[in-house]
């Protein structure tokens, strides 16, 4: 695993830290020791498919340097177990990482990674919309992120008000992109933000349609925004 990592990495143009496949490695095997206990996620027995879906894709937006330009702070909202989270924390070690869960045998999982792998990051367990009314992480981070979480106008509300203006969020997509992009200008002007690009992520041997949302905040949240726990998801603003 560890030289798929290293190989997957370089074929993608990605630079890793020496120490990152192995901490990786740790990770992945701490994620499927927990995972016999408590599902916390689908881990792919097919090492090289866990490599690329779950690793390599949370790395994704390193293939893109400019898309990390002075990022300092992270936060990953619904982080789940820890995508992509921790891959990036393990690659980035300068970037301190929020890892926000409203689970809390996740955030205790993701809390034993972060001390055993000694990773410049915190684990908090919260709801989304309670945390962003909270001046510790409004309009705060450089840079937010989200994988397989809700469809993008719900994650628009949900991960932009911790966003500073001027800062960025990614949203990891696949296919439906394009049609949740359509569905999504109403709350990103509400938010005080745009849609920058949305590259395609290239993993060598596979045809995967794995894409990137890159959002831009220009200016902070509206008061209003993120409405009470559950309404972006029951009704998302379209219009």
């Amino acid at each position: 695993m560890r030289e798929l990592i290293r190989a997957g990495a370089a074929a993608m143009g990605i630079a890793l830290p020496d120490d990152a496949p192995d901490k990786l490695v740790i990770y992945h095997e701490m994620l499927v020791e927990t995972n016999r206990v408590m599902n916390l996620t689908r881990v792919p027995d097919d090492p090289a498919e866990a490599v690329d879906r779950n690793y390599l894709d949370s790395l994704a937006p390193l293939a893109a340097p400019q898309l990390m330009d002075g990022v300092k702070t992270l936060c990953d909202v619904g982080t789940g177990a820890g995508f992509p989270g921790v891959p990036l924390s393990i690659a980035r070690p300068d970037i301190h990482v929020v890892l926000m869960d409203s689970l809390g045998k996740r955030v205790k999982f993701l809390q034993g990674v972060i001390d055993r792998l000694n990773l410049n990051a915190e684990a908090v367990h919260i709801r989304a919309e309670d945390a962003a009314k909270l001046p510790d992480y409004r309009d705060r981070f450089d840079l937010a992120v989200a994988r397989a979480v809700a469809a993008l106008p719900t994650l628009c509300e949900l991960t932009l008000p911790f966003v500073k203006a001027g800062g960025r969020f990614i949203a990891y997509k696949g296919p439906s992109l394009d049609e949740e992009l359509a569905q999504s200008g109403a709350i990103l002007k509400r938010m005080k933000s745009e849609c920058l690009e949305t590259p395609r992520v290239a993993f060598p041997g596979r045809d995967w349609d794995h894409r990137l949302c890159v959002v831009r905040k220009n200016a902070p949240t509206p008061a209003s925004f993120p409405r009470k726990a559950g309404e972006a998801g029951r009704n998302p603003i379209l219009r």
